[in-house]
């Protein structure tokens, strides 16, 4: 599974699939299941992935750009969530050379603190402006996402995996 650990070459990745898979996740946390306790922040999620996976191509800006569209969504005080998940790409950006030679079990510990940081900035912003404490079960979703890490990493990152039966007429 992990493309550091195998001899596995990956194709260069689609930014219309990153686009996709953003929007995908941005449509997932539009559905109403969002409310409901350990339902993980998959707009978080999907950033991390791409913020390791591909930092020159998902950075700080579209972070910043899908947290706004997130707060609009959550009619949250603007910036709350662009905050929290600038944070969270910038971090996932500064480990990302060191994180990815580990097996995706250590992995998905590395990106469970990242969200978890993620998810704390959040309710800081929200405690500090009046709001209240949501509880701490509100902090399962990013345990629900760790566990998630695997299946993530594997569904992203198979259009980028070469074809198994090679043949002389393709190159590599």
């Amino acid at each position: 599974m992990n493309p550091r650990n195998s001899d596995d070459i990956l194709l260069p990745v689609s930014p219309l699939f990153i686009a996709a898979s953003l929007c995908g996740a941005f449509l997932l946390n539009l559905l109403p299941w969002g409310q409901w306790i350990g339902i993980p922040d998959f707009v978080a999620l999907i950033l991390v992935f791409w913020s390791m996976h591909q930092p020159r191509k998902v950075g700080i800006g579209i972070a910043f750009f899908m947290g706004l569209l997130m707060d609009v969504h959550d009619a949250a005080v603007l910036g709350e969530n662009a905050l929290a998940y600038t944070l969270l790409s910038y971090f996932a950006i500064t480990i990302h050379r060191r994180v990815l030679w580990f097996p995706l079990r250590t992995q998905a510990l590395h990106v469970f603190i990242l969200l978890l940081l993620t998810q704390i900035v959040g309710v800081v912003v929200r405690v500090v402006i009046g709001g209240k404490f949501p509880g701490v079960l509100y902090f399962a979703e990013s345990a629900v996402a760790a566990c998630l890490w695997p299946v993530v990493t594997w569904v992203l990152l198979a259009p980028q995996r070469r074809a198994v039966d090679r043949d002389d007429t393709r190159p590599i």
